[in-house]
């Protein structure tokens, strides 16, 4: 199957995401030599998350398969190339948000994976979702809760009690 990665209309896209989720791939990425031990997060500008220390992730084309769709990713929106180490989980996420017109809401399923780049000494190069990173360790605290949640399903962060 051939990878469908056009551009949709606006109104369709908007009218697909009132009906259903989206499906959308995130990536973890680990820190190296002075930041081994911590993975990277990215400040968001744009919604959902918008303001949020949060993973680098976005939609699934059509056709295309997850772990190629977690090296796009990471070229896309980090600059880097990058193996991937494994599956973290899969999510679902619900957001009161939306960057997308007539949609005020959104629930996503995120299937996120663990990658380390490629070249450890590569620069990474933000796109214009986000305006910073920065390599966090698994218990720093005023993180989002579903950053959190993956960080305990990587064994980085101890559960909270309720």
């Amino acid at each position: 199957m051939d990878v469908r990665d056009e551009f949709v209309p606006p109104e369709e896209f908007a009218t697909v995401l009132n009906r259903v989720p989206q499906v959308c791939v995130e990536v973890v990425l680990a820190g190296e030599r002075a930041d081994a031990g911590r993975v990277l997060l990215a400040h968001r500008t744009n919604e959902p998350a918008k303001g949020e220390w949060f993973w680098p992730g976005g939609r699934l084309y059509k056709g295309e398969q997850l772990e190629v769709a977690a090296r796009r990713v990471a070229r896309e929106e980090l600059g880097v190339e990058v193996t991937v180490e494994g599956r973290v989980g899969v999510y679902g996420h619900f957001w009161d948000t939306s960057r997308i017109d007539g949609v005020d809401a959104r629930h996503t399923v995120n299937v996120v994976f663990r990658v380390a780049r490629v070249d450890p000494d590569a620069a990474i190069e933000l796109d214009d979702q986000h305006d910073d990173y920065r390599f966090v360790a698994g218990d720093e605290e005023g993180l989002h809760e579903y950053v959190r949640e993956y960080l305990v399903d990587m064994g980085l962060r101890e559960r909270a009690s309720e």
